[in-house]
């Protein structure tokens, strides 16, 4: 354990994370099959943003949000797994206090974001098939920008709130983190000090963040669905559901993964399934959105095979 001292008190200055495995014989495949998945992950992302600046078809708001959520999927995996894989080829597995805070706060602001941008998605799909006679002039490119930066602003506040908040606790004693990554319910069960302020923080913004946005995702999606059966055109309704239904699984996956991962405070200590859902929240959901969003959509596909063939 690295202490530093503060007055009276022995502080730790960085902390130990275990990661997936300590069997040396498994780190060297897991590093092969992560690394990768994270360059799958780079690709699949910018061939989606490529299509989308390339294809004039797809200069419509829901590619812009969709170029976004790439956009957000790089920078999610990038926080974690690039120091995962160094972890994996190297014997030092400590990560600096500094450091740790700032992949939290990195971590908290990019998936913050990615939660109001999917909701922004649903509400863009709510006017396109339920009013689509206004949609236009009520989702303009100012309105999408507008959007889109109020998603970067509410995100920041939170991720700020939650690391300047947790700079304030006392971490005095073991510093082993059972996980590959620094996040808040690992970091609670390692302070000496209380944590309660922190847990009602993190609770508000489940609600401000988590459950309220999924609040307005089921309602925009029940009108949706409401809409869609009314067209005559079986056509027609397959056309409105193939676009709805890649975004409501990216929901399945963001939201079930974050209840797992944060509605658990009360367990006394990590377990493996934390490690499980925290691959699937940062490695497999930005690995799988592309592959979901482009074989379900036509127009996607279209354009991704136009890029990659050079003919646009």
């Amino acid at each position: 354990m690295d202490l530093g001292a503060s007055g009276n008190d022995s502080l730790v200055t960085q902390f130990v994370l275990l990661g997936l495995t300590e069997t040396p014989a498994l780190q060297p495949i897991l590093f092969v099959i992560f690394l990768l998945a994270y360059v799958a992950t780079i690709g699949g992302n910018f061939s989606i943003l490529a299509a989308i600046f390339m294809e004039p078809k797809l200069h419509t708001p829901m590619y812009f949000f969709l170029g976004n959520l790439s956009l957000l999927d790089v920078g999610s995996i990038s926080v974690t797994v690039p120091a995962m894989l160094r972890h994996f080829i190297s014997n030092n597995k400590t990560i600096h206090y500094r450091a740790c805070l700032s992949q939290l706060f990195f971590f908290h602001l990019l998936a913050g974001t990615d939660c109001f941008l999917l909701t922004v998605m649903a509400y863009d799909r709510y006017l396109a098939i339920c009013q689509p006679l206004t949609y236009n002039t009520r989702m303009g490119w100012g309105m999408q920008k507008a959007l889109a930066g109020m998603s970067c602003v509410f995100s920041f506040t939170n991720a700020l709130t939650q690391t300047v908040a947790l700079s304030t606790l006392k971490f005095c004693g073991p510093n082993v983190i059972n996980h590959f990554y620094c996040d808040l319910p690992q970091l609670f069960q390692l302070s000496c000090s209380s944590t309660q302020l922190n847990e009602q923080l993190l609770f508000a913004a489940a609600a401000f963040m988590g459950v309220a946005p999924l609040v307005l995702i089921m309602v925009s999606y029940a009108h949706v669905v409401a809409a869609v059966l009314r067209i005559r055109s079986a056509e027609g309704r397959k056309k409105a559901f193939s676009t709805c239904g890649s975004h409501l699984t990216v929901v399945g996956i963001f939201y079930g993964t974050g209840v797992f991962s944060y509605m658990r405070l009360g367990s006394v200590e990590s377990s493996d399934k934390d490690k499980g859902i925290g691959i699937l929240n940062t490695v497999i959901s930005p690995m799988l959105n592309p592959l979901i969003y482009s074989l379900r959509n036509p127009d996607v596909k279209g354009a991704l095979r136009r890029v990659l063939t050079g003919k646009l």
